[in-house]
């Protein structure tokens, strides 16, 4: 099976696209609670986001594991909806030629087969429309408090992106998801890509974390000067903040065990970080470097308060399914 028989696009014809990136999340093992997926959803709500690639389920998918669904529409005709991988683009007005993003997003499923294929349409895409860099965002349960806004951790297996924005790379080896797959064929594509992960609290179970989604998209609105609308969540945040508190007070264990997280967070906060401007310059830096030594090919992504992942020995492929800190293991997306 190769990409052709899979990927349909609409590409030909296509107005070029501003100096793009790639976003990329996936619902499965790299995405608790959906945080990644809503984060992605939210950026593109509220576009004008056509979609212009997309990818077969069929030969993707146990469909006993990731199920169709059957809904009727405005007619009352039913329809089956099969798992969507749907590559949508978000133009962004730059300030200057040298500012803003347009961007490419696919916010899809988690493959169950043929990874290397479902990751080579990907590529594909990426390589089309001539995409500067590759962002994979995710979700994973850790010993995080829900009261805090979670950290975000990157790496990035790209050593020019590495050494510029102060990010290691990664060193984990395990068993890994598509996004790890993806990483590997980003590399060998030699298109820079960046791994991002937030933390969701792992003793919520999967229950909806918004302050996650706001923490992503947050961060790549600094760092890549495109608007994300995040603080169009913060009532939906704080409803479910009320909840949880409602939840954890409830229960003496959990609520001492959250004020424990708690002191640990701002242990860790206190630590000295680059500042978001400090990134989100760096990251411009880099590609403007990248595009005068290809002479226009560019190259990879950052992001606002970005931890290094040299703290936490977790690099990329983890970051795209390896086990949390004090919880089970993550779901890759």
């Amino acid at each position: 099976m190769n990409v052709d028989e899979v990927l349909t696009s609409a590409l030909d014809g296509l107005p070029p696209l501003h100096r793009p990136i790639m976003v990329i999340a996936l619902r499965g093992w790299f995405d608790v609670a959906h945080a990644a997926t809503d984060a992605l959803d939210h950026l593109i709500a509220d576009r004008v986001a056509p979609v212009v690639a997309s990818i077969d389920p069929d030969p993707f998918f146990d469909f006993t594991q990731e199920r169709p669904t059957t809904e009727l529409d405005a007619d009352g005709i039913r329809r089956t909806r099969w798992p969507d991988n749907e590559f949508r683009i978000a133009r962004n007005p730059p300030h200057d030629a040298d500012s803003g993003h347009d961007l490419i997003v696919l916010s899809g499923v988690e493959p169950h087969l043929r990874y290397a294929t479902f990751a080579e349409c990907i590529v594909s895409v990426a390589t089309t429309l001539a995409a500067e860099v590759v962002v994979t965002v995710g979700a994973a349960a850790e010993a995080v408090p829900h009261s805090r806004l979670p950290l975000v951790v990157g790496s990035t297996t790209n050593t020019g992106l590495a050494k510029a924005l102060g990010l290691s790379r990664p060193q984990y080896q395990g068993i890994t998801g598509l996004v790890g797959v993806l990483q590997e064929r980003l590399d060998r594509a030699r298109i820079p890509a960046v791994s991002l992960r937030v933390g969701v609290p792992h003793y919520l179970g999967n229950a909806k974390h918004p302050q996650s989604s706001i923490a992503l998209l947050s961060h790549l609105e600094h760092v890549l000067g495109v608007a994300t609308g995040h603080a169009r969540l913060a009532e939906e945040a704080m409803r479910w903040r009320s909840l949880h508190d409602e939840a954890v007070a409830e229960d003496p264990q959990a609520s001492a065990y959250v004020r424990l997280l708690e002191r640990e967070y701002d242990h860790r906060a206190e630590a000295a970080m680059p500042s978001a401007d400090d990134l989100a310059a760096d990251f411009e830096r880099f590609l403007r470097e990248q595009r005068d030594e290809s002479d226009g090919a560019g190259p990879s992504a950052g992001t606002d308060g970005l931890i290094d992942e040299s703290d936490d020995d977790r690099g990329a492929d983890e970051d795209q399914g390896g086990g949390p800190t004090g919880g089970s293991d993550p779901s890759d997306g």
